[in-house]
């Protein structure tokens, strides 16, 4: 038995150094049974129960991996060597990794309840038809601030940022393309813009906005709001909801004249091996009892219609996160742009962080 144990330890020490981690060690296994599905995803975006759930009805096992950037995530599958099944990327990277042929088109005859989703939340300008994405979750980009600080109902557009009384009182998501976004919002200009003069004449209006920004950050911004340390910021839908549980002075709005609108996907990575698995889970999650549970445990907007539905009043009532239609129709999902001009929105922002 000893001896038995030292040879496994040997064998798993090859593997470890073969670079095979556990999620590699268990491929074999998934493909001789056909019982696991390999799920990349954002880190505690599912809820757990139902994964569980999802087991016992259809006997598959749920691997989960996670990312914390679609950058990192697309690297990844972009190299290689991985055995994913699904991945959740947002609408840009899905137009990316489409581009450069990293999915597999979707099978519409295996799939059932795409009858469930919006109108508004389908056949979107980076995937025409849905041909390779079902959107999860959705967002948008606006402003949160707490009512000790700031009296409700005064800030409801991108300008009044600018306003002096704001001095030192706004933190900013730590984002070129949200950053440099809202600024062109607020000129009247697209978040999608190639036009160099509009693209630096965002960059100057940030930099009068210098004098109002406390600090330009990353996800400590949710400690930093519920804490009280700032009246305002700048920050994704999500993230707002989850400074909003622990704090509940802080309220969230999307301005008036529209605003960057964001979509995570399921999609199918070139490295999928388990595809009766992936249909069995894409199917369950569209189902609106499942969509509707996901939601109340992530917190964000479900594409779902009908899960939507399913929802409490209290969360189908909350402008916050589900904004009328004339705000949703008035903001744009962010497009993949060339190399060149990210970079070009990259070199300003950081000209802007510079600048502060």
């Amino acid at each position: 038995m000893k001896k038995l144990i030292i040879t496994l330890v040997i064998l798993l020490g090859i593997c470890v150094g073969l670079g095979f981690g556990s999620h590699e060690l268990t491929k074999s296994s998934g493909d001789n049974g056909n019982k696991v599905l390999n799920l990349y995803n954002w880190g505690d975006y599912i809820d757990p129960a139902l994964l569980t759930k999802f087991q016992k009805e259809t006997g598959y096992h749920v691997n989960v991996e996670t990312f914390d950037s679609n950058e990192a995530m697309y690297t990844k599958i972009k190299q290689g060597g991985t055995n994913y099944d699904l991945t959740v990327p947002s609408d840009y990277m899905v137009q990316k990794m489409k581009a450069d042929h990293l999915l597999i088109p979707l099978d519409k005859h295996r799939l059932t309840g795409m009858n469930h989703y919006g109108a508004s939340f389908m056949n979107k300008s980076f995937d025409p038809g849905n041909r390779y994405s079902i959107p999860y979750f959705w967002g948008t980009l606006g402003i949160i601030y707490n009512d000790q600080m700031i009296k409700p109902g005064t800030l409801t557009h991108w300008n009044q940022l600018w306003q002096s009384k704001y001095r030192d009182d706004i933190m900013l998501i730590d984002s070129a393309r949200d950053v440099m976004g809202f600024a062109l919002i607020s000129q009247g200009h697209s978040v999608n813009t190639t036009s160099t003069p509009e693209l630096l004449a965002a960059r100057d209006k940030l930099n009068r906005l210098s004098p109002n920004v406390k600090a330009v950050v990353a996800d400590e911004i949710k400690m930093y709001m519920a804490e009280g340390e700032a009246p305002i910021a700048v920050d994704w839908s999500g993230e707002a909801s989850e400074m909003m549980t622990q704090n509940a002075h802080l309220h969230y709005v999307v301005p008036t004249e529209g605003s960057n609108m964001w979509f995570d996907n399921l999609v199918i990575p070139k490295t999928a091996k388990h595809f009766k698995a992936i249909y069995a889970f894409l199917n369950f999650m569209n189902r609106p009892e499942n969509a509707a549970q996901n939601a109340k445990y992530i917190g964000y907007s479900t594409p779902n219609t009908d899960a939507y539905h399913l929802l409490p009043k209290a969360v189908r009532d909350d402008k916050q996160f589900y904004p009328p239609q004339n705000v949703i129709d008035k903001s744009e999902v962010y497009r993949n742009l060339s190399a060149q001009k990210v970079q070009e929105y990259n070199d300003l922002y950081l000209e802007f962080k510079m600048h502060h």
